[in-house]
């Protein structure tokens, strides 16, 4: 049986939905994918649909993925996070920071966001810093009589800057995904994320201010260090990581090493702080090695699951069916940013950024690249621009790819599924209840699709800092 017209590429949309449907009964992502792959290859060889040359490339594809330098990044990123974290580095410098803001009311608050942001700076390691964080704050905050909705919403919110701050995982796969440099998204995602850091500082002061008693300032008892030997303190917990943060970004952003240089060197670093600070111990060398491994190997089984996805529904032509699809949208570019975005966010109720960037980002990207070829070419017969067509796309992919990173950021926060949710909800003590914690994320759910929004209306925020280096903006 062959199918006629477009029936093909219905088959390649019912191996999505039938993907989709798969991973939200709870499937494991990589089977899930992979399976599906392989019975819709099947269903289409049987039909006469489906062309042997897309399965013989696959073994190519994953020796690629195997050997890709980009993704190499990635498990140094996270060893060096999950070294911060087993050592107590991260929880010093928490206790130190709050500490110096606990006179200020909602200073906890404050202090979690800061530590939070200088922790993403170092590592884009969500979970070790969410369980740091939960484990050493919320007990405070609740002692002193922080609301449980704030206290709980500030520490999930926090532990996800480090998928926007660089050096972040999500940008890492982003870059691989969409074929852009992730130097140069390090770069452009720098401002959008600081400016998300600032918004949660002032989300956190506007509460203290309206409703004092949710945030109260830490009394004279809780803050035994004082005066000098506070500073101390702050300097010796502050100036290791703050330089360990101008070391990994420094050598990324003035073009000394790649990310993947950059990450194995922090990693080293991260593990010389460890023993100069006396903290580093066989057991904590083991766990953050074993905790790395687990954690990379399920970032490849998703990428070999989705990969095999991937080739069998472009061997369906179901990637024509969404190219169509999206190209014809109204609005242009407006119209389907805004389509891929509503997507993205909805999507990160149910499932986590590794799946969202490894399925949605390759089926999305033909028709980005379709619309922005036309913008360019529309624009040079108009005189309005002066790069080439490539150069063009190039800077339209570092915006997407930014503003694709803050919208999965979201996806650790929504609720049902939200990680960040998950890990603190493992560290939370009992009288913390699961409803306290869905309630505290949403102003902060509020806050980072305000600043999603300011960075696509302008666009500079993200293309100003890779074009001193030369990479054309969005």
């Amino acid at each position: 049986m062959v199918l006629q017209g477009g029936g093909v590429e219905l088959l390649g949309g019912a191996m999505f939905l039938g993907a989709l449907v798969l991973i939200f009964t709870g499937y494991p992502v990589a089977f899930a994918l992979g399976g599906v792959a392989l019975i819709f290859g099947a269903v289409g060889i049987a039909i006469g649909e489906f062309d042997l040359r897309f399965v013989g490339s696959l073994p190519q594809r994953i020796f690629g993925i195997m050997s890709n330098y980009t993704l190499l990044a990635i498990p140094y990123f996270i060893f060096l996070g999950l070294i911060l974290e087993k050592s107590k580095l991260a929880e010093q410098l928490l206790d130190t920071v709050g500490q110096l803001f606990g006179p200020v009311r909602g200073g906890v608050a404050i202090a979690v966001v800061l530590v939070g942001t200088l922790l993403a700076a170092t590592t884009g390691v969500v979970a070790a810093t969410v369980v740091a964080m939960g484990l050493i704050s919320l007990p405070v905050m609740l002692k002193y009589g922080y609301s449980k909705p704030l206290a709980t919403g500030v520490i999930a919110a926090s532990g996800t800057l480090g998928q926007i701050i660089p050096p972040s995982i999500v940008l890492v796969v982003l870059g691989d995904q969409l074929g852009v440099s992730v130097g140069d998204l390090f770069l452009g995602a720098l401002i959008p994320g600081l400016m998300l850091s600032g918004a949660l500082v002032l989300l956190v002061a506007l509460v203290a201010l309206v409703r004092p008693k949710m945030a109260p300032a830490l009394p004279p008892e809780a803050r035994p260090y004082k005066g000098w030997e506070l500073w101390r303190r702050a300097l010796v917990a502050m100036v290791p990581p703050v330089l360990l943060i101008l070391f990994v970004l420094g050598s990324i952003f003035f073009g000394i090493a790649t990310p993947t240089e950059a990450g194995a060197v922090g990693s080293v670093a991260a593990l010389i702080m460890a023993a100069f600070y006396r903290r580093l111990s066989w057991k904590v060398f083991r766990d953050a090695v074993v905790e790395t491994a687990r954690f990379t190997s399920m970032v490849i089984f998703i990428l070999i699951g989705a990969t095999a996805f991937s080739l069998i529904f472009r061997g369906l032509e179901g990637d024509k069916l969404v190219k169509d699809v999206l190209v014809a949208l109204p609005g242009g570019e407006i119209g389907f940013i805004v389509f891929v975005m509503v997507l993205v966010f909805i999507l990160g109720f149910f499932i986590d950024f590794f799946e969202i960037a490894f399925i949605i980002v390759p089926l999305v990207l033909p028709a980005a690249e379709a619309i922005w070829r036309a913008q360019a070419e529309a624009l040079q017969m108009a005189g309005n621009y002066d790069l080439s067509t490539e150069a063009f796309v190039q800077g339209k992919l570092l915006w997407f790819g930014i503003i694709l990173a803050m919208n999965l950021q979201t996806s650790f926060l929504t609720p049902p599924f939200g990680f960040a949710l998950f890990y603190l909800r493992g560290v939370a003590p009992p009288e913390v209840k699961t409803t306290d914690m869905y309630r505290g994320v949403i102003p902060f759910i509020a806050v980072q699709v305000l600043v999603l929004i300011i960075t696509i209306a302008f666009p500079a925020l993200s293309s100003w800092l890779p074009s001193l280096r030369g990479t054309p903006g969005g």
